[in-house]
C-alpha cells in the first residue's frame, strides 16, 4: 500500500470510498494494524483509560502522547499517523502551536484537537505553519464533566445546527479533517455531505467518510458498559491480526457500523 496522506483521504471522499481508522499506542500493535491495511492510526488520549487505568482522558499529558507517538511512528507502515492534543492544549493559540510542534517532532502527521468554533484562530495558525489538523466535534471526552457524562450530542435541532455550524467554521479556518463522536446518524450524514473535507465518525452512523474505534474495543477488551457504537471483532476471528483485518474489511464494505451501532 502506498503511504496514506491527506490527499488519499480526500480522494476517498470524492470517490465515495470509505476508510478505516484505529487507535494505536505501541510498535507491535501498530505494525499489526498497518499490515491489516488500516489507513489511519490515532495515538489517542484514550490511552489514559485503556493503558493507564484512569476514568477519563484528562490526566493524560503531552509527554504521554509524545512517548506513544514515537513508539507508533517507527512501525506505522503506510498508515497516516494522527495524534491527540491532550487536555488544555487548546487553552491558548500559543500553547496549541507549541504542543502541536512537539507532536509533529515525535512523528505525528496530523494533530487532533477537541473543541468548538472558538478554536478557529488556533487551527488557522497551526495550518499556516504546516500542521494538518483534525477537529473533533460532538461528544468531546475532554469536556466529559461539563457535559455530565458520555452522552449523545446533537439530538435536538438547535444543538445539531450548532455542531454543523462549528464544523463549517473550523473547516474554513483550515481543518483538514472533522471527527464526529456520538451524534445521531442523520446528523453524521448531513455534516459529511455538507463539508468538502473527509469526516471520520465514531458513533456517528454509517455515512461518514471514515470510521474509527479504540483498538481495545475492536479486540473485545472492554470493561464495564460497552458503548453502542462498539463491536467486538475478535468474537468473529481467531487472532488479533484477523480481528483488525475484519474491522478494516467491514468498514470498507460499509458493513460496519450497522444500524445497531448507530444513534
Amino acid at each position: 500500500m502506498k503511504s496514506v496522506t491527506l490527499s488519499t483521504l480526500q480522494a476517498y471522499k470524492h470517490a465515495g470510498e470509505t476508510f478505516s481508522c484505529l487507535t494505536a499506542y505501541d510498535a507491535s500493535f501498530a505494525r499489526t494494524i498497518a499490515e491489516a491495511g488500516i489507513e489511519v492510526m490515532l495515538v489517542g488520549d484514550s490511552l489514559g483509560m485503556v493503558l493507564q487505568g484512569h476514568t477519563s482522558t484528562l490526566p493524560v499529558t503531552l509527554d504521554d502522547i509524545c512517548y506513544h507517538t514515537r513508539c507508533v511512528a517507527g512501525a506505522k507502515g503506510a498508515s497516516l499517523l494522527m495524534a491527540d492534543l491532550p487536555f488544555m492544549s487548546n487553552a491558548t493559540t500559543e500553547r496549541m502551536l507549541n504542543d502541536a510542534a512537539e507532536l509533529m517532532r515525535a512523528g505525528a502527521e496530523m494533530v487532533k484537537v477537541e473543541g468548538e468554533a472558538w478554536m478557529a484562530d488556533g487551527i488557522r495558525e497551526m495550518t499556516r505553519r504546516g500542521v494538518p489538523v483534525c477537529a473533533h466535534l460532538g461528544l468531546t471526552p475532554q469536556t466529559v464533566y461539563q457535559l455530565g457524562g458520555y452522552k449523545v450530542q446533537g439530538r435536538d435541532a438547535e444543538r445539531a445546527e450548532q455542531i454543523l455550524a462549528d464544523a463549517r467554521t473550523l473547516v474554513d479556518a483550515g481543518a483538514s479533517v472533522i471527527l464526529l463522536e456520538c451524534v445521531p446518524a442523520s446528523l453524521g450524514k448531513i455534516i459529511t455531505e455538507a463539508l468538502d473535507v473527509p469526516v471520520i465518525g465514531i458513533g456517528a452512523g454509517p455515512d461518514t467518510d471514515g470510521q474509527i474505534l479504540v483498538m481495545h474495543d475492536v479486540l473485545g477488551v472492554t470493561h464495564g458498559r460497552t458503548p453502542r457504537f462498539v463491536k467486538n471483532f475478535m468474537a468473529e476471528t481467531d487472532d488479533i491480526a484477523g480481528a483488525f483485518r475484519r474491522y478494516h474489511e467491514d468498514v470498507k464494505a460499509r458493513r460496519f457500523p450497522a444500524e445497531e451501532h448507530s444513534f
